[in-house]
């Protein structure tokens, strides 16, 4: 964080020394690595949220990303069901005008047969059928 030399750490703490005194000097200290020790968790949070919110935006754009990929490659299937939906009916078109030209005739000269009708079965009761036994 700064550059700090060990030479300019002795002033700092011979200057400490005789500002405040040798016997507030202990507490002084251990206040200085309090805050100091606060501001470097600070630091390290802030840091931290500052990288969680980038991978989120960059999450954010892969998504984007793929929900176009995805939306152009459905456009192209459905494109391409379309054309082969299309010449298969340019296909079948002409078969079907040619089945239903040559079938026309076929319909109207089969002469219309009747079949004889099955004889109706007799009513069974169950009093007739314990006669039977």
């Amino acid at each position: 964080m700064f550059d700090v030399s060990v030479s300019e750490l002795m002033v700092i703490g011979v200057v400490a020394l005789v500002v405040i005194g040798p016997e507030r000097l202990p507490k002084v200290a251990r206040t200085a690595g309090l805050l100091l020790g606060r501001l470097q968790r600070y630091v390290n949070d802030v840091k931290a949220d500052i990288n969680r919110e980038m991978q989120l935006d960059e999450l954010k754009k892969l998504q984007q990303q793929v929900t176009d990929q995805v939306t152009s490659l459905e456009d192209s299937v459905k494109h391409e069901i379309r054309e082969v939906e299309s010449s298969v009916n340019q296909v079948i078109e002409p078969l079907a005008t040619d089945i239903a030209v040559s079938s026309a005739p076929m319909l109207e000269a089969a002469p219309a047969v009747d079949a004889p009708a099955a004889p109706e079965p007799e009513p069974v009761t169950v009093a007739a059928e314990a006669k039977k036994t």
